[in-house]
């Protein structure tokens, strides 16, 4: 099992670890409910240095993006960031990504989900074809999550780069908390606002960065937060997690992903995708509120009032910020409608829920 650059900081703060994607991770420090709250109250740090790092590099890398990926990557400029997915050829997702334009025409890079690195460099390698040069760099790659509404305000005194004002999907790189390279991003999986940094691990990196914004942002109510927190929170804002809600059997439309599958431009699974658009949709991802009492987990059938399966969950908790059991799931196109009534399987029992709009928490 491999480790982080900042295992030993989770251990030592007491946070109960767990084995995910070949890592040892934390799950949770003080409890998911108060690492959840504390993010969308105030601000909270992740450690997310498990996620796979890829630079592409070249006159030919963003042909390559272009080919790999459903979104529009030559929209990119210097500085800025887009949210994609890789299709396969069967119209599935292979994986879903952040494209970084480091250097237009030159230099990006490819952040990809932790489980799925060796399978995506591969698929990536696959296309290409004209001599791109790709360098995995994910296993000296520091990165770090601080999520919350004032998550730049406690980072700010860190850099003289402008982290305050950086827009959405846009990122910075220079120096932060004395270490040179840094690279800051205006992205997360929160939906409750604040940056991820990506910095190299080398001459102590990792230990100064990690004690700098603790030092800045302990007096402050910065928490360490785990992956159970990070759960919850992507859930209520109804981010698709891969292998739960996506996966290579699903289609970026069903899953509702059609605003970033582009068909201005050529790209695996075009085909089959387009055809789906034209054909209709069998099937929907939709958001549901349980109205009986009961929480939905990843598998539960979705059903009609008469019991007859019409879908599956795919993730489901009980959301700390609405005190009430939400989730995710495919249904037939015919109960996908806003307002819809279904019903979930929990223990031979038929619960009552709604189809509700995404996000759950606006």
């Amino acid at each position: 099992m491999k480790n982080t650059a900042f295992t030993q900081k989770h251990l030592d703060l007491g946070a109960k670890m767990t084995e995910f994607a070949g890592y040892l991770m934390p799950v949770s420090y003080t409890g998911i409910n108060d690492e959840h709250l504390a993010v969308r109250s105030n601000a909270g740090l992740f450690d997310v240095s498990h996620m796979g790092e890829f630079l592409l590099k070249g006159p030919q890398a963003l042909d390559l993006i272009q080919r790999v990926t459903s979104n529009d990557a030559s929209k990119l400029t210097d500085g800025k960031a887009q949210y994609s997915c890789l299709p396969n050829i069967s119209g599935g997702i292979v994986d879903d990504l952040l494209v970084y334009c480091i250097k237009e025409n030159a230099l990006y890079m490819l952040v990809v989900n932790a489980s799925n690195i060796q399978k995506d460099w591969d698929w990536i390698s696959s296309y290409n074809t004209r001599g791109v040069a790709m360098e995995d760099i994910s296993d000296r790659t520091c990165l770090l999550a601080i999520q919350g509404p004032n998550a730049t305000k406690i980072l700010q005194p860190l850099t003289e780069m402008d982290i305050l004002n950086l827009p959405y999907y846009h990122f910075v790189k220079g120096k932060f908390a004395g270490i040179d390279n840094v690279l800051v991003s205006a992205t997360g999986y929160t939906g409750a606002g604040g940056v991820e940094i990506y910095f190299e691990d080398k001459e102590g990196s990792a230990d100064k960065i990690w004690g700098a914004i603790f030092e800045a942002g302990s007096s402050q109510g910065l928490k360490p937060a785990g992956l159970g927190a990070r759960d919850t929170l992507r859930l209520e804002m109804g981010y698709c997690l891969y292998g739960n809600d996506i996966d290579d059997h699903s289609s970026p439309l069903s899953a509702g992903l059609g605003w970033i599958t582009k068909f201005s431009k050529d790209f695996v699974g075009r085909p089959v995708i387009e055809q789906q658009k034209k054909e209709g949709l069998k099937r929907r991802l939709v958001g549901f509120e349980m109205l009986d009492r009961g929480i939905p987990r990843h598998g539960y059938e979705i059903t009609d009032s008469s019991g007859t399966v019409i879908g599956e969950v795919t993730s489901g908790t009980q959301s700390p910020s609405l005190g009430k059991a939400i989730g995710l799931g495919y249904v037939d196109q015919a109960f996908s409608p806003l307002g819809s009534r279904i019903h979930i399987k929990v223990r031979d029992k038929l619960l009552q829920a709604l189809v509700v709009k995404l996000p759950f928490l606006s």
